[in-house]
């Protein structure tokens, strides 16, 4: 027996060593709950910390890649800009240099015009008298100064047609270019919206399995990635990840659901990746998985999507929505994040198959109990019942014990009363008894027989 005094009021009482072994347990328990949940609480508050920071340095990395494409895109626009400037200083220079030279052989042309009208003037006069003269050297003059206008003409219209054909094919070379940096811009523009993902030939659902496959034999190689085929309340998922340890504790579990949509729908029936985060979250209870991960192409123009791994549990618990591209890194940061607290589940695990043997244990011992104290029951009753039977018979026997004890009594009392018999006893109050007795004794008095004197009486 041992003593337990209350801490409240003070009252000492004694206990036997089931029931201090009882309170001993109790206590065990209790530290011991308070102990895992303390050790739950820390290896939730870390592999929180881990999902943030993995979630923040992968959001840094996608804002420098988006600065990154920002730069080039800044950089081409300032190239075009460049570009078109020079286009236009050169097309104005070409302009001036074209101008320069029609103003150039304009001038040649009034100046042989004027040479011209000059030499008709002088000569009008003299025109009559000097005509075979006029028609010599003077028509000579004119019809070469008339030869050089046309040369002339003829050469400002080819230099004319020469530089309007450099400056169309220059024109034609910047607008060539400007096309080109405008597509490479479109490009940039749209592997930003799209972030590279190349899906083609495939569905969503294809290619990140194909990827997945891909890295199965060098990074999941205790990781299972398969089709939710099993349908529970009316729903299913599209792919669940789990991965396990040698010793089958669980390391980290992800449901997984892909969403893309035609490029060519109508933009009033497109869906939004919020219309599906809560059948996801369903889903992901209904499996019990860890994380909830939507591979969504939907919203393409979304900044906020685009961004990289966007985290959505301030409406759904651990849930995440990412671009195809990031599939494999998101496996790899949620693997990495549960390995931190994967010492702190194997040692629940650890705590709790010894907390399952000791309750087994118990049930055991309590089933014991329970069974002994039916065969104890049983036996106890039966031997009860033995008992009353034999003090029936006891009964019983007593009774007949009783029976021929007054049975022997009552030979005894006859016995004795015909032992007490005697002819004087049957023959009181009968004379006439008395008298045949009388004659017979003395028929035999004289017959000579001799009679008993108590005979007589």
């Amino acid at each position: 027996m041992a003593e337990i005094r209350c801490p409240h009021c003070g009252e000492m009482f004694q206990v036997d060593e089931t029931e201090y072994a009882q309170i001993v347990r109790q206590v065990r328990d209790a530290e011991f709950r308070r102990e895992l949940e303390a050790r739950e609480r820390s290896a939730e508050r870390e592999r929180e910390s881990a999902v943030e920071a993995a979630l923040a340095r992968a959001r840094q990395e996608a804002l420098a890649d988006a600065a990154r494409k920002d730069a080039e895109i800044a950089q081409l626009k300032a190239r075009v800009r460049e570009g078109a400037d020079a286009l236009a200083l050169e097309r104005a220079q070409a302009e001036k240099s074209l101008a320069e030279q029609l103003s150039e052989r304009e001038r040649q042309i009034a100046q042989l015009e004027a040479q011209i009208k000059a030499r008709e003037s002088a000569f009008d006069a003299e025109k009559a008298l000097a005509v075979s003269e006029a028609t010599g050297e003077q028509g000579q003059r004119i019809a070469e100064l008339q030869g050089d206008l046309r040369a002339a003409r003829l050469e400002r219209e080819q230099t004319e047609a020469s530089l309007r054909q450099q400056m169309a094919e220059q024109a034609q070379f910047k607008d060539q270019t400007i096309r080109d940096r405008e597509d490479e811009i479109e490009r940039l523009r749209n592997q930003r919206a799209r972030l590279s993902t190349k899906l083609i030939g495939e569905t969503l659902e294809q290619h990140c399995e194909t990827e997945f496959n891909r890295w199965r034999a060098t990074a999941f190689r205790g990781a299972e990635f398969h089709k939710d085929n099993e349908v529970v309340g009316g729903s299913k998922g599209d792919y669940v990840f789990r991965e396990v340890d040698d010793e089958g504790v669980e390391v980290v579990s992800i449901m997984f659901e892909m969403k893309n949509e035609d490029d060519a729908s109508a933009a009033s029936s497109r869906h939004k990746n919020a219309d599906f985060f809560k059948k996801l979250d369903q889903d992901r209870r209904n499996k019990g998985c860890e994380y909830a991960v939507l591979v969504s192409l939907l919203e393409p123009e979304s900044e906020l999507y685009n961004a990289g791994i966007v985290d959505v549990s301030y409406a759904y618990d651990k849930m995440y929505v990412i671009r195809p591209q990031f599939f494999i890194p998101m496996i790899t940061l949620l693997r990495n994040a549960a390995e931190n607290s994967h010492a702190y589940r194997r040692e629940l695990a650890e705590v709790r198959q010894q907390n399952l043997d000791i309750t087994h244990f118990e049930d055991a011992l309590e089933d014991f109990k329970e069974k002994f104290g039916k065969n104890y029951e049983t036996a106890s009753r039966k031997f009860q019942a033995a008992i009353d039977e034999i003090d029936k018979t006891i009964s019983h026997l007593q009774k007949v014990k009783e029976n021929l004890t007054s049975s022997e009594n009552q030979l005894r009392l006859a016995n004795k009363k015909a032992d007490e018999l005697t002819i004087r006893k049957l023959t009181w109050k009968n004379p006439t008894m008395r008298e045949k007795f009388n004659e017979a004794r003395a028929a035999s008095e004289a017959a000579g027989e001799a009679v008993e004197p108590d005979a007589v009486e």
